[in-house]
């Protein structure tokens, strides 16, 4: 059995109750690295044939994946930080809405969902300490490595507007919209103040959102974040709708673009635990 067609016996809804980002990460995992199929709630035992899932079962299955990944990312971080290498910051700072100073000219500095981060081309720092997941690297060495582009003007489309996101687009709801959607239902009031604390601005007046703020995840990467709070009398849920600036893949590609709206939600969520 290949990964394609055990994940019809997943729900395909990229819950992560098995410690896998996605179905298909975890339908992997199985057919390929020997994980149990059982990790998944909803997948039916008797539905599987245990000859055809061609697993190991050694238990360690998705610890060798996770270990995969991992050396993937950081293997792109080694590969962005190669692509900076000869980039003058005096020159690309200002385009990216960042601060250098001459005395460190290999350094430099800005914000990321309001916390600070220094980033050399050896090293990235936040608040002062090491990161370390290399998603977060990615991402930043990534805006670094734009080199900048046209000045957010803020005319605002949706994820489905933007090239190449068609497959994206349900990654944005399940990690990002749906979450502060059930996070915040009949909170908009402290989903308000959480957005406040990372720099959120109001959005554009008129439009028909119980709350719209303008959160600069990077200083020129904003994401313009609509709630709708639940109206259980007419029977409607809360929901969240997330745009970007038309400008926004001048600085991000499309994967690193949808982990800053993840880290958006984890980050605003974070500030309400």
């Amino acid at each position: 059995m290949n990964p394609l067609e055990f994940i019809q016996f997943t729900p395909k809804s990229n819950c992560g109750e098995c410690g896998q980002a996605t179905c298909l990460a975890f339908a992997v995992a199985v057919t390929r690295g020997g994980a149990d199929p059982s990790r998944c709630p909803y997948v039916d035992p008797a539905g599987l044939k245990v000859n055809e899932v061609q697993a190991v079962q050694d238990g360690n299955a998705l610890d060798r994946v996770d270990r995969g990944q991992n050396e993937r990312d950081m293997a792109l971080v080694a590969y962005l930080k190669s692509k900076i290498s000869d980039l003058n910051f005096g020159h690309v700072a200002p385009l990216l809405g960042a601060r250098w100073h001459s005395e460190n000219p290999d350094v430099i500095s800005f914000q990321y969902l309001g916390r600070s981060v220094e980033l050399s081309k050896d090293d990235v720092r936040l608040d002062g300490g090491e990161l370390v997941d290399p998603r977060d690297q990615i991402l930043l060495y990534n805006y670094v490595s734009s080199g900048g582009g046209d000045i957010p003007l803020e005319n605002w489309v949706g994820m489905e507007s933007l090239p190449n996101s068609i497959s994206k687009v349900r990654t944005l709801s399940v990690y990002c919209e749906q979450p502060l959607a059930r996070r915040f239902s009949g909170r908009s009031g402290q989903l308000a103040r959480i957005c406040s604390r990372i720099g959120a601005l109001p959005g554009p007046e008129g439009q028909s959102a119980t709350l719209g703020v303008i959160i600069p995840v990077l200083p020129c990467v904003v994401h313009y974040l609509l709630f709708w709070d639940e109206e259980p009398e007419d029977g409607f849920d809360s929901r969240v709708k997330v745009l970007f600036d038309d400008h926004v893949l001048d600085f991000l590609d499309i994967e690193s673009l949808v982990f800053s709206a993840e880290r958006m939600a984890e980050r605003v969520m974070e500030l309400d635990s």
